[in-house]
């Protein structure tokens, strides 16, 4: 499979001394700060098992959290029917600043009843080798000729932790999501595309806008089509949305603007960007070196999205399956700062959606929002809020926010929640995640 997300992330709080203290004594390496990434609202505690005789039930449209320690494996389990198309994503979470070799990296796997594989996704750290959310996700897909993993029954997802012995071998947290899509009323077309236009169109209309970036899929900051300017700190990872309806196709590119630096300095994955479905998969990814002078990552031109796509081969094409809310993930190597400074770094998007939407497929049921719950979009719309409020707001603003922060961190410092009531953190499964404003504000 062509998942060769090259993994790539974000911001730290004051739980780095509960990180420290879950890691093994043993190992030189230091612990890392604890990832920032804001797990769904509604998400529920849950442990994997070793044993596939042993798996917990993920329930259908439901987030989860857990975690994983090195070399690991965690079975769970999912009931499916025989009509419809079935999600498990997982995004693992590995601490910010920890030594990571490029194969590190989750395996995520579908399996029926009798342990063939119905489809799998890896998803490792890459070449850049710094710690970012590593998001994979496998499938059953319902296929009028489908030969396996088509009948009704429980199977089994098989979450794999990948380690390299080099790497600091701490747990890494893990948000899970499965997620069903309606089949259809009557059968669609199943030929997939094999070519589409290669041309990129010119630069958006309509002048530039300013954008922060979320932490993680679930509070992901949501623009349109245009060019948006975001300020980026290294070694940090940053979540747009773009809705891309039926039929229209997606373009984008993240320019890392130049600084002023003397001497010679080169940092080889300067910037990664990665383009992800709605329901977490990737679909296409793009890097560039960086020199102090501005460079561009552009990701390669898309088929428009298509219910067929499904049935075709490749990532590109395959994860363009969907009307919905794409991810941009835009991340940045901590090395940037240690060669042009520790300054937020300016990044500028820029977004395409072309073509008119078309209408949606005849699914049986209302395809809805795929396991977002109105508590979640409900969260997700008040906390864009309050970012656009600070991206372009007041000092005043940025005050009250910072202080409100702060007493939210110093609430959390008190005793926290018994085990299986709380926010799942690496290391105990219970330890809170911090949460806060982008490094930069």
């Amino acid at each position: 499979m062509r998942q060769r997300s090259k993994g790539r992330v974000t911001l730290a709080g004051a739980a780095a001394v509960c990180a420290v203290a879950a890691l093994p004594a043993a190992p030189a390496q230091a612990a890392g700060k604890p990832n920032p990434y804001a797990f769904g609202a509604d998400a529920q505690v849950i442990k994997g098992a070793e044993s596939t005789a042993d798996a917990e039930a993920l329930k259908e449209d439901t987030t989860y959290r857990s975690s994983i320690e090195p070399d690991g494996k965690l079975n769970f389990r999912v009931d499916l029917d025989a009509r419809k198309n079935a999600y498990v994503s997982v995004v693992a979470l590995p601490s910010l600043e920890t030594k990571l070799e490029y194969s590190d990296g989750i395996k995520v796997t579908l399996q029926d009843s009798q342990g063939r594989t119905c489809s799998d996704a890896t998803a490792t750290v890459g070449s850049g080798g710094f710690a970012q959310p590593l998001a994979a996700y496998a499938h059953r897909t319902i296929e009028k000729d489908g030969s396996s993993c088509q009948e009704a029954g429980a199977y089994n997802v098989l979450v794999e932790r990948i380690s390299a012995k080099a790497s600091t071998p701490e747990d890494w947290a893990l948000e899970i999501r499965h997620v069903t899509e309606p089949g259809l009323k009557e059968a669609g077309p199943t030929q997939a595309p094999t070519q589409w236009p290669s041309a990129s169109p010119g630069l958006p209309g309509g002048g530039t806008k300013k954008a922060a970036g979320g932490t993680s899929f679930n509070d992901a900051a949501e623009i349109s089509e245009g060019e948006w300017n975001s300020p980026m700190d290294a070694g940090h990872t940053y979540f747009f949305r773009v809705k891309v309806d039926w039929g229209q196709r997606f373009f984008g590119t993240a320019s890392l603007g130049s600084t002023n630096t003397e001497g010679y300095a080169f940092v080889s994955q300067g910037l990664t960007m990665r383009l992800y479905n709605p329901l977490r998969g990737l679909v296409e990814d793009a890097d560039t070196t960086y020199d102090g002078k501005q460079k561009q990552a552009a990701l390669d031109p898309l088929p428009q999205v298509a219910y067929e796509n499904r049935f075709g081969s490749g990532d590109d094409v395959q994860g363009m399956r969907l009307g919905g809310e794409y991810y941009l993930a835009v991340s940045l190597n901590p090395e940037l700062a240690d060669k042009f400074g520790k300054k937020p770094f300016g990044v500028t998007l820029r977004v395409n959606v072309e073509g008119d939407a078309k209408a949606a497929p005849p699914y049986t049921e209302p395809l809805g929002d795929l396991g977002v719950s109105e508590g979640e979009k409900a969260e997700k719309s008040d906390t864009m809020k309050l970012v656009g409020a600070a991206g372009v707001g007041t000092g005043t603003v940025l005050v009250l926010g910072l202080g409100a922060w702060t007493l939210l961190a110093r609430r959390r410092a008190v005793p926290g929640p018994a085990a299986g009531q709380g926010q799942v953190g690496p290391g105990d499964g219970t330890t809170p995640t911090p949460y806060g404003p982008p490094a930069s504000w």
